[in-house]
C-alpha cells in the first residue's frame, strides 16, 4: 500500500517544481518591467554648478558614467554628442559623469577640448555611482523618463539606433 501511494503522488515532486519554475519566471519579469525611479543625486558640474534633481525633472535624461582612460567611452563620446545635439532642443538633458578615480583636470580637459556640449559632473566621492546602483563598469549608461523613472540602463556603449527610437519615444510621451 506505501508503494502505491508513492506512486499516487510521484506526480507532485515534478508538478510542485514546474510551479516553482513557473513563479521565479514571472517574478523575474515583473521586476525586470517595474520601473525604478532614478535616485535624487545632486551632481556638482566641471563648472561650479550643482545639477539638481529639480532642475532634471519634467526632461528626459541621459546619465551616463564615463572616463577619460576608458578607450569604450572615449570612442562613444562623439556618438553621444551627436544624440544630445539631435535631441535637445525636444528636452533631452544630459549628463556626463566622470567616475571617482578619474582626475578631474583631466575630466576638465577631455570636456574643454572635446568641447562637449552637456553638462560634464565629477563623481569625486564616487556618491553617485553608488546612488545608481554602485556603477563600477564604464561606460554606464541610464535613460530616464519625464517623471524621473529609469527607463533603461545600458552597461558599454549603447546600440545608436534603438537608443534614438527609445529616447524619440519617451521625449512624445
Amino acid at each position: 500500500m506505501h508503494a502505491s501511494r508513492s506512486n499516487s503522488t510521484a506526480w507532485l515532486k515534478p508538478a510542485l517544481a514546474a510551479v516553482a519554475i513557473a513563479a521565479v519566471g514571472v517574478a523575474a519579469y515583473v521586476s525586470l518591467n517595474q520601473q525604478s525611479s532614478a535616485p535624487a543625486v545632486t551632481f556638482m558640474s566641471i563648472k561650479g554648478e550643482k545639477i539638481t534633481p529639480e532642475s532634471l525633472h519634467g526632461k528626459v535624461v541621459m546619465v551616463n558614467f564615463w572616463a577619460t582612460s576608458c578607450a569604450t567611452c572615449v570612442a562613444e563620446m562623439p556618438k553621444m554628442v551627436e544624440t544630445y545635439n539631435k535631441y535637445k532642443s525636444q528636452g533631452l538633458e544630459f549628463v556626463a559623469v566622470a567616475m571617482r578615480d578619474d582626475p578631474p583636470n583631466y575630466v576638465v580637459n577631455y570636456a574643454e577640448t572635446r568641447q562637449l556640449p552637456f553638462k560634464v559632473a565629477l563623481d569625486t566621492a564616487g556618491d553617485a555611482a553608488k546612488a545608481y546602483g554602485n556603477v563600477a563598469m564604464t561606460p554606464t549608461t541610464f535613460v530616464i523618463d519625464r517623471n524621473g523613472k529609469i527607463l533603461k540602463r545600458y552597461v558599454g556603449e549603447p546600440e545608436f539606433p534603438a537608443l534614438h527610437k527609445l529616447l524619440e519615444k519617451a521625449l512624445r510621451g
